[in-house]
């Protein structure tokens, strides 16, 4: 069957719920309603920024034992030491 001659589900006009949305197009193909799409302008604020820096393997390794003491996540010790240390300095 050429893809011409395919036949697609019609794209409801909207869904109860994102779990139906997302039921939808996990058994549907974006590509199958091109026309139906409309350009949009869209405008993003970033608020938060990730970084990556190097550290030695001791400093991290003594930062993943400080953080799982602490019940906290690596970056955000990593994140904490950080900001106390630029204070201070």
């Amino acid at each position: 069957m050429k893809d011409t001659d395919k036949q697609v589900d019609p794209l409801p006009e909207e869904f109860a719920s994102e779990d139906e949305a997302a039921e939808f197009w996990d058994q549907h193909s974006l590509t199958d309603y091109e026309e139906l799409l409309e350009p949009v302008d869209f405008e993003a604020q970033i608020k938060r920024r990730h970084f990556e820096i190097e550290v030695d393997e001791e400093s991290f390794m003594a930062l993943c034992h400080t953080a799982r003491k602490q019940h906290k996540p690596v970056k955000e010790l990593a994140s904490e030491i950080l900001k106390k240390s630029l204070d201070a300095a």
